[in-house]
């Protein structure tokens, strides 16, 4: 499959059904925005609550909804009898994380029985402006025989 394809609306109800059961992407407050094959996207609105010190986005929710993006897109591709697990990954912040919504973007690099590598992005987005402030790499376990 293709990334970026559409998929079976069965592949995205189960991806949705899954995220619906996230406590912590309900407690921020972040959407799952766009579900295609190996490509999914998170929004997260700004709240008060959601930032540090100086204003911005926290880098906890930076990289929370960065890990979800990522471990759904990878599940995306995943057997429907399975579930999805980070082994582990890496975010590097390059710009303050500000505006009306962050944007998460997972997309699968390298596809596998196993072990599937992602590519993580976040963008601030503001009325006419999308400023890229985080990006990063995963590593996700498929667990066969454990349905999400």
């Amino acid at each position: 499959m293709e990334i970026g394809s559409d998929l079976p609306d069965a592949t995205v109800a189960r991806i949705r059904d899954s995220f619906a059961r996230q406590g912590l992407m309900s407690l921020l407050g972040a959407e799952l925005a766009d579900v295609k094959a190996g490509l999914v996207t998170i929004r997260l609105p700004f709240r008060p609550e959601l930032t540090q010190q100086h204003g911005y986005f926290h880098a906890g929710g930076t990289a929370s909804i960065a890990d979800s993006a990522g471990g759904y897109a990878g599940f995306t591709l995943f057997p429907d009898d399975s579930s999805v697990l980070t082994v582990e990954f890496k975010l590097n912040l390059i710009n303050p994380a500000q505006g009306d919504w962050l944007e998460a973007q997972g997309r699968v690099v390298k596809p596998g029985r196993t072990l599937t590598i992602c590519q993580l992005d976040v963008w601030g987005i503001a009325p006419g402006k999308r400023v890229h402030v985080a990006t990063g790499l995963q590593t996700l376990i498929c667990v066969q025989g454990k349905p999400a």
